[in-house]
């Protein structure tokens, strides 16, 4: 919480299940776990190690970026800063890697046309859904480098800061919980290492 001196910037952290935080917690409470753990989300760590940021969790669980792009006004109202996170769930439903830069784009460029601060982050690895599906990640995370370059916004490196150095294409151990998702470690790090105001 941001002390009456210094006013918070409020942050509408738009995406999938990593922006809601599973499994360990939901920004929905009908959908939050028997014990949930409001520390499993990179939010909660990038707001401890930075108190002006006010985040507002608009993500949820397994939404492709399509889905996503359709609550990006409401989840943007009133907010000065734009994360745009999504494509895992692209790849995992058989879509087009190109429509899903097409929609990550799409909603760069409408948080900008509403006068946000925008970033976007890049996709973690799939531990789960390693080698398949490697490929189309590294492909789509190209993809949102170029889309970086072009709108100009800075990318969060969720992939980098989670990737296995020894197993490329998959999260280390310690930093996944499943092998779909961060652990409370792999957040921790997403939120004090990965995370920058645009």
């Amino acid at each position: 919480m941001a002390s009456v001196s210094e006013p918070g910037i409020v942050v509408a952290a738009l995406g999938d299940s990593i922006t809601a935080g599973s499994p360990g917690w939901d920004p929905d409470p009908v959908h939050r776990s028997a014990a949930p753990a409001p520390e499993s989300q990179y939010e909660y760590w990038a707001a401890r190690a930075d108190p002006r940021l006010d985040f507002r969790n608009c993500g949820i669980y397994g939404q492709r970026t399509d889905e996503i792009a359709d609550r990006l006004d409401v989840c943007a109202d009133g907010a000065e800063v734009l994360v745009v996170q999504g494509g895992i769930n692209d790849i995992a439903q058989g879509r087009s890697v190109d429509d899903a830069a097409a929609n990550l784009s799409q909603m760069v460029c409408r948080g900008r046309e509403l006068g946000l601060r925008v970033t976007l982050a890049n996709v973690l690895p799939w531990n789960n859904g390693y080698p398949r599906a490697d490929g189309e990640i590294r492909r789509l995370n190209g993809l949102i480098d170029e889309i970086s370059r072009q709108e100009d916004v800075s990318v969060l490196r969720f992939c980098e800061t989670l990737e296995d150095e020894v197993r490329p294409g998959r999260m280390r151990e310690e930093w996944t919980s499943d092998g779909d998702h961060p652990s409370v470690e792999g957040y921790r790090r997403l939120g004090e290492l990965a995370f920058r105001l645009p």
